[in-house]
């Protein structure tokens, strides 16, 4: 799991079936988090441009946001309040 930053949103009118109904996020992992660049994940928490969110990768990802049979690599299962550390 990362920290990142919510940069922006991504539109796909089409996509795999699964994917239905979904939205996309561009998350930049935040420095001091081990990251090859930006992340496009999945959103079923309804994070905003702008919110620090905690995101999860791999298959944790498909479970975390129940779509355990669509190809989802990395989904955003958590929105920030406040940290200690970052």
């Amino acid at each position: 799991m990362i920290v990142g930053k919510v940069v922006g949103s991504v539109v796909a009118t089409r996509k795999n079936e699964r994917l239905l109904g979904s939205k996309f996020m561009i998350v930049e992992p935040l420095k001091n988090m081990d990251n090859n660049g930006r992340i496009i994940a999945v959103d079923n928490v309804g994070a905003g441009i702008g919110e620090t969110v905690l995101v999860a990768l791999g298959s944790a990802a498909r479970i975390g946001c129940a779509m355990n049979e669509a190809p989802v690599d990395a989904a955003i299962v958590g929105i920030i309040d406040n940290s200690i550390g970052l």
